[in-house]
């Protein structure tokens, strides 16, 4: 009875346990199922979390109105994402030999990171920046070369045929591919393996493609395919191109440059013209973010990490509408001299702001254009006429008659001649053994008579300046042919040429050639051995016509944030005219750090106007407070007594 009554209980009491066991289980399946069952589905379906790079919006380029010149379009590019790539090495190359097949058909031309030529024979080919050593750390990872022995100017020690069988068997290609077909295949291999070691996500193999592009990848399910966005140039004028510039991936000669300021390997940068110049105000900031996707691939979440920051907003000194129509007047006067004597010919324009040295024009003809330049880039670089050439700046002519007011204004001021004075002119100017001719003998046999020197500019007369300029002598106007800025640099943040005034120095220095005192008297009217560009001579008369103070030319007017909603930096034409000799500490080491005033401030907490006037030696650093130089010293990385002057 009593072991009737025992097992009564011991089945009692698993019947209870069972039953708590049974309620803990709906308990949980109801919490699973409807209380939290859509959290979980969510959760059951997320299988990739990816950290990848945020390219942002290079800057606006404008002119001094805020007209748009260069802005942006939104583009889809075609990415190998490291995450979607099957982990079998047959699977995968099977999906990326249909890619490529798909590439082919369509027409399309992508670019890997492997530095080698298309086809045989093959060669290492390094014109893509850092590609010389992202392959060096990849030779190094798989143990194929000893770092110590890799340099980034000298081959590897593999030959390009002993590397690409290498990545073959490391790849495991099908051995029935050519070499040609192969190095397609290995490339993109590469190009993973490469990403994959740089502990990124994505690589860009393509860019600019076209949505029906996008669907035919969605439909084939192309693995390891990811489309992403960027953005690419987009200008909005014809004219101007000289000056506007492009942007180009970096430049393999500047990449240890751009590698310490922090770009990325496959970033664009501005190659000349004013997106070179101006480069630091327009590259903006690069952002990461955290991406969450499912087995399909749809983005289920995202985290920013760093917020990419946009390049800053440039406005120019240009005034485009201007600038357009200095190149069409020109365009049509140089093409109506050539149909009049059949000479092919070249030609420039500078028009500078009086009071202020800002360009409102430069026009070089021939030009072509930037929204066509790959198009149009074997034509224009094979026209003999050299549409690349920018004449405004870099190339140098003979002044002729608009250097005798140099002439005129150094007799003046070193007491030769007063404005009162006058000379008999005669025709012929005899000097010695030679007989200097005034261009109105030379057309009629005539003279100017007596005149003075006001009269003489207005008539142009060589007579007279071939007198007082033998007067004044060869080294007073050179003098002041450089206090004017003939010989001397603009300022302008484009390359120029600085161009040469006749002294007895440089021509002695010339093989072959020999100082003759003869040479002051042609000196003196803007012929000898002078050259000056047409921007010089711009700047010139802007002088002459502002009383003498000559200012720097200069493109940029000023900078603002992406939205123009900030004030970032604007020029100074008083502190660029006044500031003394040479660049300020504070300039050349941020200059060198690689940052812009507006970084610098950003980075340091110091305010950017304070910055403009210690750089421009209109406040002195030496007497600012010290947490004002210990900020700017750490941030620069440099020592305190680095930034102070003598």
């Amino acid at each position: 009875m009593d072991d009737k009554k025992q097992f009564s209980r011991r089945l009692l009491a698993i019947g209870a346990l069972f039953s708590l066991v049974l309620a803990a289980y709906f308990v949980t399946l109801f919490d699973a199922q409807i209380v939290h069952g859509a959290e979980y589905r969510a959760r059951s379906i997320r299988a990739n979390t990816k950290s990848e790079t945020v390219v942002t919006s290079r800057g606006i380029l404008t002119d001094r109105n805020g007209k748009a010149l260069v802005t942006n379009r939104s583009v889809y590019t075609l990415e190998l994402d490291t995450s979607l790539a099957p982990s079998d090495d047959a699977a995968l190359n099977k999906e990326l030999l249909r890619l490529i097949e798909l590439l082919e058909n369509r027409g399309i031309v992508w670019e890997d990171t492997l530095p080698l030529t298309a086809g045989a024979p093959f060669a290492y080919d390094f014109s893509v920046s850092g590609s010389h050593t992202a392959l060096n750390s990849y030779l190094v990872s798989k143990k194929w070369a000893d770092e110590d022995a890799l340099t980034t100017d000298t081959d590897p020690p593999l030959s390009p045929e002993a590397l690409l069988s290498r990545l073959r068997t490391e790849f495991k290609a099908d051995e029935d591919l050519t070499d040609t077909e192969a190095r397609k295949l290995v490339g993109l291999r590469y190009c993973l393996a490469v990403t994959k070691l740089n502990q990124l996500s994505t690589a860009a193999i393509a860019s600019d493609i076209s949505v029906e592009l996008i669907a035919e990848l969605k439909d084939g399910a192309y693995a390891p395919i990811h489309i992403g966005t960027s953005s690419v140039r987009e200008y909005q004028t014809d004219a101007a191109a000289h000056i506007l510039g492009r942007v180009t991936k970096i430049p393999r000669e500047r990449w240890n440059e751009y590698k310490e300021k922090g770009y990325a390997m496959n970033a664009y940068v501005g190659y000349d013209g004013v997106e070179l110049a101006f480069e630091d105000y327009l590259r903006g900031r690069n952002g990461r973010r955290i991406v969450e996707t499912n087995t399909a691939g749809k983005v289920t979440g995202e985290i920013y990490s760093v917020e990419p920051e946009p390049g800053n907003t440039v406005a120019l000194t240009l005034d485009i509408d201007f600038q357009e129509d200095v190149e069409r007047i020109l365009a049509e006067t140089v093409e109506s001299m050539t149909a009049e004597d059949d000479i092919d010919r070249g030609a420039a324009a500078a028009v500078v702001q009086v009071g202020t040295g800002e360009v409102l024009s430069l026009a070089s003809y021939p030009t072509f254009s930037l929204k066509t330049f790959n198009e149009d880039y074997t034509e224009n670089n094979t026209d003999p006429l050299q549409p690349f050439w920018n004449r405004a700046t870099q190339g140098t002519y003979a002044p002729g008659s608009t250097f005798k007011p140099v002439t005129a204004i150094a007799a003046l001021e070193t007491g030769i001649i007063t404005p009162k004075s006058t000379i008999l002119t005669k025709g012929v100017y005899h000097y010695g053994d030679w007989a200097y001719k005034c261009w109105l003998y030379n057309q009629n046999g005539g003279t100017h008579g007596r005149i003075d020197v006001t009269e003489a500019i207005k008539v142009s007369c060589n007579y007279f300046f071939y007198d007082i300029g033998r007067r004044t002598g060869i080294s007073t106007i050179a003098r002041y042919a450089s206090a004017f800025g003939l010989g001397e640099p603009t300022g302008i943040e484009i390359p120029e040429k600085i161009g040469v005034m006749t002294t007895p120095d440089y021509v002695n220095s010339l093989d072959g050639h020999y100082w003759t005192d003869g040479q002051t008297l042609t000196a003196a009217i803007g012929q000898s051995y002078s050259l000056f560009t047409p921007l010089q001579l711009a700047n010139y008369v802007a002088t002459l016509a502002g009383g003498g103070t000559r200012y720097n030319a200069h493109l940029l007017k000023e900078v603002r944030t992406y939205d123009s909603a900030e004030l970032v930096d604007v020029y100074d034409e008083r502190a660029a005219h006044n500031r003394t000799e040479g660049d300020s500490r504070l300039h050349t080491i941020r200059v060198r750090a690689g940052l812009s005033q507006s970084g610098l401030a950003r980075r340091s907490g110091v305010t950017l106007r304070s910055i403009q006037m210690y750089e421009q030696r209109r406040k002195d650093l030496g007497k600012a407070a010290v947490s004002t130089v210990l900020a700017l010293a750490r941030t620069l990385g440099c020592r305190i007594e680095d930034l102070l002057e003598p």
